[in-house]
């Protein structure tokens, strides 16, 4: 999987556990890399199973989850966009059954998947298409860096290392 990521910008690179959380690898990306680390992955003949977002207090994580069926190595891409902005360039030109999930995940978010071609309410009536059932209230909202573990860190940004530092510390200091 690293070698099909050539090329990419990536903000963290982690091995996962896969027994815990499904997937071998993660990734984070900033928005502007997520199409071209689409297209690696696809060259690599990685199959997209699906996108879907998080509310969380720092944002909207957005995740997108591959597989290479005949090796099994299933992959998460994930994409943290502001809840002010959240805007994500659309792979549905790489992968089609992206639109699907992209318009789902617009439905229930109001991510919105720029330069998806079709990107109309799917599952909510057209009258509510500004009425996001699944973004949270600040009251309820947690914190990403309290609900994720990164894993067994490859590479990883000051950034992204410094998100996860503050929980590891809180952790600490409760013990």
């Amino acid at each position: 999987m690293l070698k099909a990521l050539e090329g990419v910008q990536t903000q963290c690179v982690a091995r996962q556990d896969k027994g815990t959380t499904g997937h071998v690898w993660s990734v984070f990306l900033a928005p502007g890399q997520v199409v071209k680390a689409a297209g690696k992955l696809y060259e690599a003949e990685y199959s997209l199973e699906d996108i879907f977002a998080l509310d969380f207090e720092e944002g909207f994580l957005v995740l997108y989850h591959f597989n290479r069926w005949l090796v099994d190595e299933r992959v998460v891409l994930r994409v943290l966009v502001p809840k002010n902005n959240p805007v994500v360039p659309s792979i549905a030109g790489i992968f089609q059954g992206a639109e699907w999930h992209e318009r789902e995940t617009r439905d229930f978010h109001g991510v919105r998947f720029e330069g998806n071609p079709n990107l109309v309410p799917l599952l909510m009536p057209v009258e509510t298409a500004d009425l996001f059932p699944l973004v949270k209230s600040d009251k309820v909202r947690a914190s990403i860096k309290t609900l994720l573990n990164l894993g067994e860190v490859v590479s990883c940004t000051k950034a992204i290392e410094e998100l996860f530092a503050e929980a590891e510390a809180g952790e600490a200091s409760e013990a």
